[in-house]
């Protein structure tokens, strides 16, 4: 079997991940003209990167549970081993779908491209599953999209359609990868929770070029184009991170300037503790700053974080126009897309607690959970921090 990472293992997958991230168009070259195996591609790289997010969550679920209910360990195991075994079978379906597909777009079927695709693909995705570790910071995974601009470069160049054939095959891809990621994750939580997921479909798309919109039931949409129209975004995402990388300079705003965006009191709370952080690596900045703020009993802890250059996949939200929503005996939970930013919304009412997060300039992350009388004081504090203000930093 053909070796993936010459000198140290560990070593030789962080660097192609680096790589792979900051120079993807260059990577995807050297990865295609590698040898490997299937069976090589899936145990060296797959298995290793895709327990990242199941072993942070159930570390992060045991350190803060969900707000004031914390679940016992088998809770978190059963969660973790499903979610982990269901993302495998998600990378090995996709392969072969991706295979499956070739001939359909006039490209010959390769099994070992295809998986290539496939596990390489999911990189970013299965790293930005450390988020698992810190609930509160949930909202950042959604850096883990950079894996579709991984996929609309390393598509055509390994499995060689026809440069007309490209778009549409991306295309169909993106969507087939979609559902396949929301049926594993229907499957793993039926798993936990012991309950039946919803049926999935989407309508067929066909043609040479990309345009409409394909719907996922119970979900949402996928727009076609907006999709296309977000990968140059990414582009100009990977762009800045090379640039950072190359001077050794971080783009990501001072976390002075955030910390200063903290009010000192919001709907009767008063601000406490601040804390703050910053840093990065491979090009990859970021800085954040929160604030516990305290009435009586209760207290929520309000954030806004500069997640960088990859904030700009965070565009991707317009054509992966996921919905979803799910009411309980004790409150609700939901998603949804509101003027263009993904917005997730969690409310308890037995316990009065949950969590309001949004995005703002395509950059920021802004989030307040904890206690509080209603979900309406989470939002105010979540409109406290001045979006206007954001979008100057960013520029």
């Amino acid at each position: 079997m053909a070796t993936q990472f010459p000198g140290d293992r560990s070593q030789g997958m962080i660097e192609r991940i680096k790589r792979l991230l900051l120079s993807p168009a260059a990577e995807w070259a050297a990865i295609d003209a590698e040898p490997m195996t299937a069976k090589g591609i899936f145990i060296s790289w797959a298995v290793p990167l895709a327990a990242i997010g199941p072993i942070a969550l159930v570390i992060g679920g045991l350190l803060f549970g969900y707000g004031v209910w914390h679940p016992p360990l088998r809770f978190f195991m059963s969660m973790a081993i499903s979610t982990y075994v269901m993302s495998l079978i998600g990378t090995f379906v996709l392969a072969l779908i991706i295979d499956a597909l070739a001939p359909s777009f006039g490209a010959a079927k390769n099994p070992v491209a295809a998986m290539k695709v496939a596990a390489f693909s999911y990189t970013a995705a299965w790293l930005a599953g450390i988020v698992n570790i810190i609930p509160m910071l949930g909202i950042l995974a959604i850096v883990g999209v950079y894996s579709l601009y991984l996929l609309w470069i390393g598509l055509p160049l390994l499995m060689k359609p026809p440069a007309d054939k490209a778009v549409p095959y991306f295309a169909v891809t993106l969507v087939v990868g979609v559902v396949v990621m929301i049926v594993a994750t229907t499957i793993a939580s039926s798993v936990t929770y012991r309950a039946i997921g919803s049926p999935f479909a989407l309508s067929a798309v066909g043609g040479d070029t990309v345009g409409g919109t394909v719907s996922v039931p119970g979900v949402g949409s996928v727009d076609l184009g907006a999709a296309q129209a977000a990968v140059d975004k990414m582009k100009t995402a990977t762009a800045q991170m090379q640039a950072d990388q190359a001077s050794g300079h971080s783009s990501a705003v001072p976390v002075a300037a955030l910390q200063g965006m903290l009010p000192a009191s919001i709907a009767g709370f008063t601000r406490g503790d601040v804390e703050t952080q910053s840093g990065g690596a491979a090009g990859i900045n970021g800085s954040t700053a929160n604030a516990r703020y305290s009435q009586g009993e209760q207290s929520f802890r309000l954030s806004v974080s500069d997640i960088g250059a990859l904030g700009a996949v965070a565009t991707l939200g317009g054509a992966l126009n996921v919905q979803s929503s799910k009411t309980t005996a004790t409150g609700y939970e939901k998603t949804e897309m509101v003027n263009g930013a993904m917005v997730n919304e969690r409310w308890n009412n037995q316990d009065h607690s949950g969590e309001y997060s949004t995005m703002a300039a395509s950059r920021f992350t802004v989030s307040a959970e904890g206690s509080a009388p209603s979900i309406d004081v989470l939002k105010q504090a979540v409109a406290a921090i001045d979006a206007g203000k954001l979008a100057d930093l960013a520029k």
